[in-house]
């Protein structure tokens, strides 16, 4: 049983490794920056905030504060983790440094399961917001919608996974580079939206600020069975417009400069998009009351419409359909990051890791990676793929806080060239605001989180508990 045991050294991590599995630095801090806003501005604010909104009624800004809250504490705890153990596999990683390698096979089917449905989420937005140019095009209404719409297949939103996973697989300073430029159009966008919604402000709006109340729970005869409400409730999907971060962590084999830009990234990606969220929000709540723009799936555009600004409506919804996919590139860079390192340590097929020469990148990955965000958005629904998103982005925010803590205890001498302020606050924070936020999820919810890490679990007896590299070394010592 000596694999519950099983810690990786951090100076073996930082070494680098050899024989095609090394990836390439090219990446500064803009980019990262880019990758980060990137990956947090995009489905949340164009589309989750109406339905946060029909949770928590105006009571939604205190859920993005809270959820931006728990999220800052998480990113002050990547941004050390990242900077002390410079390597791709995020919190998998920093989890097999500091817990061993049962709890960083359990960390990283967790990032398996948040980036490719978050992916699949968000190529679901995007579907919701270009679903009117495929009309024009003669795509009838059974390929636009998955069966919970009374649809065969989501067909936009398969065709944009795949896209974003060929751009990726051409190389990571080109995704880049076009996703800097996509960020610019989203955030005009943005900015457009506000300064079109903002003069018809209502302040009567936000009365009553809280319908559901604060705590998260379900109410009798409202909402499907086992919904739950509240503004903790909205706090608890609303999480899923704030994660996104972490996707700059799994960039850290990739950065010119690690020790200063990675710090530079997160941190900075997460102020930006706060700064943005709660003005974007509280705008719409005074443009519009809560529980008519929360039945939309594309909530912004409804109310610039309802504002008599058909054509800027339109500009809104196409900067949304050209720049929403920096989201999925963004976590599919990531997710491929993720199965490329679970891969290098023999977790998986270690095949599956090998990096093409020419583009540098993971193309095996990026595309299967690609295949499965397709294959979800293609039949499920919005609100329920980033739900069970959010369980596994929760589990490994407490991961990351868990490996702060431990690190700390055990290694205070080693060099931090970012340290989390007041840590021992902070990082249980972290810990305590996700398992909170987790237990505010729906119990439908949880038991998909459950079953999900139980075929996991399976996995890695059948397999990984064999094959990983130090298994393979354990087994060759002896």
């Amino acid at each position: 049983m000596s694999f519950w045991t099983r810690r990786k050294a951090i100076d073996t991590i930082t070494a680098g490794h050899e024989g095609g599995h090394e990836l390439k630095k090219t990446l500064s801090w803009p980019h990262l920056v880019a990758l980060g806003v990137g990956a947090v501005v995009g489905t949340g604010i164009y589309t989750l905030v109406g339905d946060g909104a029909g949770m928590a009624g105006p009571g939604v800004i205190l859920s993005f504060l809270i959820a931006g809250a728990v999220c800052a504490c998480a990113a002050l705890c990547y941004a050390e983790l990242s900077t002390m153990i410079p390597a791709s596999g995020s919190a998998y990683t920093y989890s097999y440094v500091a817990m061993g390698e049962p709890v960083a096979w359990f960390v990283g089917w967790s990032l398996v399961l948040e980036y490719t449905l978050v992916c699949a989420a968000v190529a679901v937005g995007w579907s919701d917001h270009a679903a009117s140019l495929f009309r024009l095009v003669g795509f009838p209404e059974v390929l636009l919608h998955g069966p919970h719409q009374q649809g065969i297949i989501n067909l936009p939103a398969v065709i944009i996974s795949m896209a974003v996973a060929g751009l990726l697989a051409l190389g990571t300073r080109e995704s880049a580079t076009v996703s800097m430029i996509l960020v610019v159009v989203k955030i005009a966008a943005l900015a457009l939206f506000v300064a079109l919604a903002l003069p018809a402000f209502n302040a009567g709006h936000f009365t009553p600020f809280m319908p559901y109340g604060f705590g998260a729970h379900t109410l009798q005869g409202v909402g499907a069975e086992g919904a739950k409400f509240g503004v903790m409730a909205a706090a608890s999907l609303i999480f899923f417009a704030f994660y996104g971060f972490d996707a700059v962590s799994t960039a850290a084999e990739e950065t010119k400069n690690p020790k200063r830009d990675l710090t530079i990234g997160i941190v900075g990606s997460m102020v930006v998009c706060s700064v943005i969220y709660m003005v974007v929000a509280a705008t719409a709540i005074g443009a519009s009351p809560t529980d008519v723009f929360s039945k939309e799936g594309a909530p912004l555009v409804f109310i610039i419409k309802s504002l008599r600004h058909p054509l800027m409506a339109e500009v809104v919804a196409m900067a949304a359909v050209v720049a929403l996919p920096t989201v999925i590139l963004a976590f599919m860079y990531g997710q491929s990051r993720i199965f490329f390192v679970m891969s290098r340590d023999g977790l998986l097929p270690r095949a599956l890791s090998a990096v093409n020469a020419k583009t540098g990148t993971p193309v095996v990955m990026t595309l299967l990676t690609g295949a499965l965000a397709a294959g979800l958005s293609g039949f499920l629904s919005l609100k329920e793929i980033a739900a069970l998103a959010n369980a596994g982005t929760l589990a490994a925010f407490i991961a990351v806080g868990m490996s702060v803590i431990i690190l700390r205890l055990r290694d205070p001498r080693r060099p931090r060239v970012f340290s989390t302020p007041i840590w021992w606050l902070v990082a249980p924070g972290a810990i305590l605001g996700c398992l909170y936020l987790f237990y505010s999820l729906s119990a439908k919810t949880q038991i998909y989180f459950l079953i999900a890490h139980v075929i996991g679990t399976v996995l890695y007896l059948a397999y990984g508990v064999r094959k990983s590299v130090l298994a393979q070394q354990e087994k060759a010592a002896g």
